[in-house]
């Protein structure tokens, strides 16, 4: 049989945030969260449940990571509870929180599995969002310092730390539609939360590579999505060049051209002088990694009535879906495609030279990874104690033939990573989606390793598989 395989130093990794697994929510001097307040509200979460517990990680990340050792797994992006090292956000440092982050790094370093440090992964300090959050300019500043104090006490170990993880996300479903916390309704939130995330990053990356002790790679993790129409029409094509403006461009153009699309729409416009501070741009545009998150692709067909974009998601019939979004391969390949052509190698570079030569694109450009793509299978024990999850087996087969596609048509792709390692807290879902390699009874914690566990273990071992 044909097998597919990858470069000679590819990374294979698995990925987790805080909040959705570590528990210990009040504990060791932990602060209060905005996910911890959105899931203490009645009627935030499917059946009530929260993260307080989640899948007890802070208390037993020693057997989590002999569990990504048998695995074999290369590389491991967890987030840091912001709230848990400094609880207001700002001023105090808790030293309990930040050894928590200590122990996890030693224990991954003695397994040989290389940690990827992510700052934010949609957990605000309540304090600050008691201040305004993320819509507020001092927000950033803060995020900044809490960089500064995570980077001096994790860079002589830590060779990678990103600042966000889906910013987009962060702004989008926090302070647009409100089904994050902090549950905010308001398009001109959104905007201003958008800005300020972004600048957040250039301010981290200035003091991120200022305190680091040795030399650190400073990335971002990006949701993206090709945004397709529902027909040929001219109004639904217009459409889904305002949606891919919207959710695409809004990140990738200030972080790579150092340019922002926001004015393309009346709201944006509005803003625009106010918002963006001369220099903000300049210090938007720099990163050494990014990270791509993709799950699905967006189709769209025109409505006047939606806000902002006039534009609606649909779900074409007769495709495979999962239990939250369509399952479409093809779209990765497309996806880093474009990036590689439209950002990195395209008309815009070259770089700013704080980039050159530090990145994978030829030399003026930041490394590309995919650093998270999955898919919710409800999964169960089987009499034997087995968990036969072919179906997720078949999904990362397609999505890992896609990144190896990209690479053989030029596509430099470090690393892949899998999200997520284990069974977990998907935010206003609940547990009601898995997502894992392994599985997790979530009344006992028990971890067993499901079938796909076995599969990607042997696709590390291998730096390969057969189709």
């Amino acid at each position: 049989m044909p097998k597919l395989t990858f470069p000679k130093n590819f990374i294979w990794g698995v990925a987790a945030s805080a909040y959705q697994i570590e528990g210990a929510w009040n504990e060791d001097g932990k602060g209060v969260s905005i996910w911890d307040t959105f899931c203490h509200t009645p009627g935030k979460i499917a059946n009530g449940e929260t993260g307080d517990v989640a899948i007890d990680h802070y208390h037993r990340y020693k057997e989590d990571v002999a569990l990504m050792a048998e695995l074999g797994i290369q590389a491991y992006r967890f987030s840091v509870s912001w709230s848990r090292v400094m609880p207001e956000g700002a001023g105090t440092v808790n030293q309990k929180g930040l050894d928590f982050y200590d122990r996890l790094v030693d224990e991954l370093l003695d397994h040989k599995i290389e940690p990827f440090a992510n700052l934010y992964h949609f957990d605000l300090p309540q304090a600050l969002q008691d201040r305004g959050g993320w819509p507020e300019r001092q927000t950033a500043y803060a995020f900044a310092d809490y960089a500064r104090v995570v980077t001096e006490r994790l860079s002589d170990r830590v060779h990678t730390i990103i600042t966000h993880n889906e910013p987009w996300v962060t702004a989008a479903a926090g302070y647009f539609d409100g089904s994050h916390a902090p549950g905010i309704k308001d398009p001109l939130a959104t905007f201003k939360a958008m800005h300020h995330l972004l600048l957040s990053h250039g301010l981290a990356a200035e003091a991120i590579r200022a305190a680091a002790k040795k030399t650190v790679k400073v990335g971002i993790v990006l949701n993206l999505n090709p945004v397709h129409p529902a027909s040929d029409s001219r109004k639904d094509r217009e459409a889904a060049y305002r949606m891919d403006t919207v959710l695409n461009r809004a990140m990738l153009d200030p972080l790579l051209k150092g340019t922002t699309p926001m004015q393309e729409f009346a709201v944006g416009k509005m803003l625009t002088a106010s918002l963006i501070k001369p220099g903000d741009l300049e210090k938007i545009r720099t990163l050494d990694l990014l990270g791509v998150n993709y799950y699905t692709r967006t189709v769209v067909k025109n409505d006047p009535k939606f806000p902002v974009v006039a534009a609606v998601q649909i779900h074409p019939e007769g495709n495979e879906y999962s239990g939250m979004w369509e399952i479409y391969p093809e779209g990765l390949y497309e996806l880093l495609m474009r990036i590689w052509k439209e950002y990195l190698t395209g008309p815009n570079p070259p770089f700013p030279p704080s980039l050159e030569g530090k990145g994978g694109a030829g030399g003026i450009g930041p490394d590309l990874m995919i650093t998270e793509n999955g898919v919710p299978v409800p999964d169960g024990l089987d009499f034997d104690g087995r968990v036969r999850d072919e179906r997720r087996i078949r999904y990362l087969k397609n999505h890992i033939a896609q990144v190896q596609r990209a690479i053989s048509d030029g596509v430099p792709v470090k690393g892949y990573f899998h999200w997520s390692l284990m069974d977990n807290f998907e935010w206003a879902l609940g547990y009601g989606q898995r997502f894992g390699l392994v599985y997790v009874d979530f009344e006992t914690q028990k971890r067993t390793i499901k079938d796909s566990g076995k599969w990607f273990a042997d696709v590390i071992r291998e730096n390969g598989f057969e189709l």
